[in-house]
């Protein structure tokens, strides 16, 4: 019987990469999503951590909810249109079987738009004490190329939903300072897959031999792949808000880092002429089993001020750094006993967005937004760049309004244009396929927001 080959037992490896991406996000850099208030869409998210706007404040910094006013119920939507359109320039098929061109065309516009809702509750028990609720979804993914695409070993389709209900309460410290602190629960769901060239994978393995006369040859035997999993995780958030004057404050927020062990099946489409090899050798590796990967969310910190210029005009200011060198590799274990244990290799950095707005007081009924941002990728080169995730720095244009209709009813709606740097790719997947070319991307966000205080 024919040992488990070479190629064979590096593609589970290909499926480690793919739950890697089911963390993964592109409208921040990363995979975060800091799509969490409109009110804070039309300034790029400056000042988010100190501005207090409104029960959203859960989210960027929980000590801002003693800033506001009684209790508040706020509804919340962003449409999340991202493009990303690759341009092939010579990927190529591992040359220990040949090498040459892999055939296929650019994959279409990857990008495909989302809603991404939010939630949120405030409800002061007290002068001193406020307890709020945020439901809302921080990290996500979705893209999907054309089947036959030139990169369709490496992915075909990547979406990811999470969705975290996030239980804080907020104190008086002093005269000056307020704290706030909750706990996250997090679900988290992925769909991944991507094509698997049996043709390859025969040729780098004991049967090699017996490929040729099967027609099982590099891009003549194509199968799928497809993963999906979910888990549930658990952290914390804490903040503190500083009120320097009447005019202005500063604010300090961290998130912690989650980790999700995400458990589900493993299925594969293997063509009859490679499944017929690996029945006649005994094997059972491409057999649909359970599977699982360890996945850690990386924490965030971010550093914020607001200042009032006098009773039309303020400034907000941000900060935010997020660790995700916390991926440097993901371990996927498989039930299926032939396919071993795999460790794939990230090499993220820790990156930083940097962000400046301004408010208009334009009547006591509406207020003016803008802002703009810089984020930064934590993609550390073309050679680690994916097409799940064909990330890169981007920079925010954002504008938004906000209207007070009566003194319980304000409306808010923002919107940002991001321009995401051309991205460089040439990655070299577990099968010694190399996809190379680059990607032209841009994202547009709209949001809609209701508040109801009470």
């Amino acid at each position: 019987m024919p040992n488990p080959t070479r190629f064979s037992r590096q593609y589970p490896t290909a499926l480690a990469t793919l739950l890697t991406v089911a963390a993964s996000q592109t409208h921040a850099a990363g995979f975060a999503l800091i799509e969490q208030s409109v009110s804070g869409l039309g300034n790029a998210y400056a000042g988010a951590a100190a501005s207090a706007e409104d029960a959203s404040t859960v989210f960027y910094n929980p000590a801002g909810l003693m800033f506001l006013k009684g209790n508040q119920v706020v509804g919340a939507g962003h449409v999340i249109v991202p493009s990303a359109k690759f341009t092939d320039s010579g990927s190529t098929i591992n040359p220990l079987v040949g090498g040459g061109a892999l055939s296929g065309g650019n994959g279409g516009d990857a990008g495909s738009a989302s809603l991404i809702p939010n939630f949120y509750y405030a409800n002061q028990l007290s002068n001193g004490l406020v307890l709020g609720l945020g439901v809302n979804a921080p990290f996500g993914l979705k893209t999907e190329y054309d089947s036959s695409w030139v990169g369709r070993y490496h992915a075909i389709e990547s979406e990811l939903k999470t969705v975290s209900i996030n239980p804080v309460i907020a104190y008086n410290a002093g005269d000056d300072i307020a704290v706030g602190v909750g706990v996250l629960a997090q679900y988290a769901d992925a769909t991944l897959t991507n094509a698997i060239d049996f043709g390859t994978v025969c040729l780098g393995s004991a049967l090699a031999a017996t490929c040729p006369g099967a027609g099982v040859l590099p891009q003549t035997a194509d199968g799928t792949g497809k993963v999906e999993g979910d888990d549930w995780g658990f952290g914390f958030n804490f903040g503190i808000m500083y009120s320097i004057t009447d005019a202005s404050r500063v604010g300090f927020n961290y998130r912690s880092k989650i980790k999700h062990t995400l458990e589900g099946d493993a299925d594969f489409t293997v063509p009859t002429s490679f499944a017929t090899l690996l029945a006649l050798a005994g094997s059972t590796q491409f057999s649909n089993t359970g599977a699982e990967a360890s996945v850690t969310l990386p924490e965030s910190a971010s550093l914020s001020l607001y200042h009032e210029l006098d009773d039309r005009w303020a400034v907000l200011a941000d900060a935010t750094w997020t660790r995700w060198s916390r991926f440097e590799e993901l371990r996927v274990k498989f039930d299926n006993p032939v396919q071993a244990d795999n460790v794939t290799a990230e090499n993220w950095d820790n990156s930083l967005r940097y962000s400046l707005g301004v408010n208009y007081r334009y009547d006591p009924q509406w207020r003016l937004r803008a802002g703009i941002a810089y984020d930064e990728t934590p993609v550390s080169s073309a050679a680690d760049r994916t097409p799940r995730i064909p990330d890169n720095s981007r920079r925010w244009l954002a504008a938004g309004a906000s209207y007070r209709s009566s003194d319980t009813l304000h409306f808010d709606i923002g919107y940002a244009h991001l321009l995401v740097s051309d991205a460089a790719t040439n990655n070299t997947n577990s099968l010694g396929h190399t996809l190379m070319g680059k990607y032209e991307s841009s994202v547009d966000i709209l949001g809609a927001q209701v508040n109801w205080m009470f």
